[in-house]
């Protein structure tokens, strides 16, 4: 097979811009040894878990506050220099590459609780803390933030590719549940978006329009959140099917009798003996849901009870209970640790990852046919799918040292995401753009819609500073 012209993401476009000697000396001024300019340091924020492989940043700046933050942008702008948010580096699509040079901001340094308003659950932080970090300070009130994309991600970061993972199903994405921002703009201006009341018509949503925005209109530097109760009870089953045909249908009627279930992750049988190998488990080796109910005992019991029938009718087996925290939590732990099951599976390999999601009812229709292509390529992969709200990612895994393989991942993934936007879905559900799905986003959107975004980036960015390269070329 041959990858479409249009589509061949081998290397993406690099234009370094000039990082002046005399920035670099401000920003060793202001900052001294939160400025950094070597080399293992640069290079370690000049990679993702992307395939793409580019120059490092000119330098790094780690901040430790929002006036930090202000003050390196401004530096940045006086000298038209890129500047590149970076949280732990956990992306996919290549958000926090230097394609067209600069420093990187780091803001890992930044990962304090401001507040916890437990009696409006809310809580305001800072953009370096992780989500896992998040959850062990807020459980003490009784209270969770449930947004799980599997990598133990800074919050931050979440916000800036509108990530969502296996609880949106129940409780939403990132989208969802920002409530307010406090953002430095292109000029190093500081600005605050929204409140913590719950609703707002006031205005153009600023909020929304940074969440998602992948820090090319703004770095942000304070986070309000929803916070939940946590569930009084949970209970954790996996259910497996002989074909992944029965697992889909079971979750395309378990979501359209409006059964409230929290998480419903497909693991296809190869991927289960990858995790097996890797994770030390002895889950049965065929495609398989995993789930997850919240809720009084009362109503954990009756969805149990619910989707345990609805599976039978389509061969699947007796649940197996995984009702204690710690046996919840290892096979949370084996689901997130798939993708690093798969790659380790293949040494020296590079995964290409997929991030299709499509309407309920389409779920079967996009996945089968992805799955024959897949099978019928020869190239080794997994699959996994947060198919309670239509979202699945296949990883292919290639020889980065053979074009061909790349190229028919590429083809692969080409086939799939168009297939997914006829059936009406989208090119991504979780990752974002960033550099690898471009060309997605105009066949999804069109050439209009993409141009307003444009208007939008060249309003508040107008010299191109904010993570060029990314979403879209100006």
């Amino acid at each position: 097979m041959n990858a479409p012209a249009d589509h061949d993401h081998l290397a993406p476009a690099v234009q370094l811009r000039e990082v002046p000697d005399a920035l670099i000396g401000a920003l060793q001024t202001r900052f001294g040894t939160q400025c950094s300019t070597a080399l293992a340091v640069r290079e370690q924020h000049g990679r993702d878990e992307s395939i793409f492989d580019v120059p490092p940043p000119a330098a790094v700046v780690f901040a430790e506050s929002t006036q930090d933050v202000a003050d390196a942008v401004t530096l940045a702008a006086r000298h038209k220099v890129p500047v590149i948010p970076f949280g732990v580096g956990s992306s996919l699509e290549g958000h926090l590459l230097a394609i067209q040079g600069g420093i990187s901001i780091d803001v890992s340094r930044m990962n304090q609780i401001l507040s916890v308003n437990a009696e409006d659950l809310t809580v305001t932080v800072q953009p370096g803390i992780t989500r896992k970090a998040l959850n062990e300070a807020v459980k003490h009130e009784g209270l969770f933030f449930p947004i799980d994309p599997g990598a133990d991600a800074s919050i931050g970061g979440m916000c800036a590719t509108r990530a969502s993972g296996t609880n949106a199903v129940r409780y939403g994405t990132m989208r969802d549940n920002v409530l307010a921002l406090e953002v430095v703009t292109a000029r190093g201006e500081v600005i605050r978006t929204g409140t913590r009341a719950r609703k707002s018509s006031a205005g153009y949503d600023l909020t929304r329009l940074m969440v998602g925005s992948e820090g090319t209109l703004g770095v942000m530097t304070e986070i309000t959140l929803r916070l939940y109760p946590l569930p009084e009870a949970i209970s954790a089953a996996i259910c497996s099917f002989p074909t992944i045909e029965a697992a889909v249908r079971t979750v395309i009627q378990i979501i359209q009798l409006g059964v409230p279930i929290a998480r419903c992750e497909l693991i296809d049988a190869n991927t289960v003996r990858l995790v097996n190998a890797h994770s030390k488990l002895s889950l049965r080796e065929q495609h398989m849901l995993l789930m997850e109910f919240h809720g009084s005992p009362a109503s954990v019991q009756e969805q149990a009870e619910t989707v345990q029938d609805i599976a039978r009718e389509f061969g699947g087996n007796d649940f197996e209970w995984a009702t204690t925290p710690e046996e919840r939590t290892r096979l949370w732990t084996a689901r997130h640790h798939a993708y690093f099951a798969a790659v380790q599976s293949r040494p020296g390999c590079r995964a290409i990852s997929t991030d299709t999601c499509v309407p309920i009812s389409r779920l079967a229709d996009a996945l089968l046919d992805s799955v024959a292509e897949a099978d019928a390529s020869g190239i080794p992969y997994f699959l996994v799918g947060h198919v309670g709200d239509g979202n699945f990612h296949f990883g292919y895994l290639i020889d980065p040292d053979k074009p061909e393989e790349h190229r028919l991942a590429e083809q692969l993934n080409h086939q799939l995401v168009h297939r997914s936007l006829r059936l009406g879905g989208t090119c991504t559900g979780e990752h974002g753009i960033g550099l690898h799905k471009m060309d997605f986003l105009r066949a999804e959107a069109g050439d209009g819609a993409v141009a307003m975004m444009r208007t939008i980036k060249r309003a508040l960015d107008p010299d191109n500073i904010l993570n060029p390269g990314k979403i879209f070329t100006l």
